[in-house]
């Protein structure tokens, strides 16, 4: 597998996800705001050696093995500061996931992020189609994938850091995504 590139969006820095990310991630990750939608797997409260434990022992791996690219979120204007983490993965029905600290929320810049691994996807590792999974109450990741032409799929629910909600099924295929772009 090639190494994962740094990509580049009109506002942003998405470099690849290294073990010395360890300590931003423990500074941004741990609060409510970001992770009560995140499944259940995530640990909470969020231990004090979280995102080591994370990134040696789930991230890394799955990115060395060709199944997750993962990349930290960085503003051009402050590029030593990780603010947040979007993935890809080729699990069924979980293509794509990401987070962004509290203070960062609101402004547009996980929509760049997204948009940006999206394209990796379909144009570099040939997807066919992208499925997000989401807690149904995520109002914030519900408007991400409208505004980028995702349609809803799929409802049931799961088990997620703030509990038992309903969760839905987004989904984008290659042609509706080239036809967008």
């Amino acid at each position: 597998m090639d190494a994962i590139p740094t990509l580049y969006t009109e506002r942003l820095i998405l470099r690849p996800l290294e073990l010395a990310d360890a300590e931003a991630i423990q500074q941004q990750f741990p609060h409510w705001e970001v992770v009560r939608y995140l499944n259940a797997f995530v640990p909470w409260p969020y231990p004090a050696d979280g995102a080591l434990t994370y990134l040696r022992e789930i991230a890394l791996p799955a990115i060395a093995r060709g199944e997750e690219w993962h990349w930290s979120i960085r503003l051009k204007t402050a590029p030593d500061q990780l603010i947040g983490n979007v993935s890809l993965m080729t699990e069924q029905d979980n293509n794509r996931g990401f987070w962004l600290g509290p203070q960062w929320q609101g402004q547009g810049l996980m929509t760049e992020a997204s948009e940006a691994v999206t394209r990796y996807w379909f144009e570099t590792l040939g997807g066919d189609v992208l499925r997000v999974p989401k807690a149904a109450p995520n109002i914030g990741s519900r408007r991400l994938s409208e505004r980028t032409g995702m349609r809803l799929i799929g409802t049931g629910e799961d088990n997620f850091v703030g509990g038992r909600f309903p969760k839905e099924i987004w989904e984008i295929t290659r042609e509706e995504w080239l036809q967008q772009h």
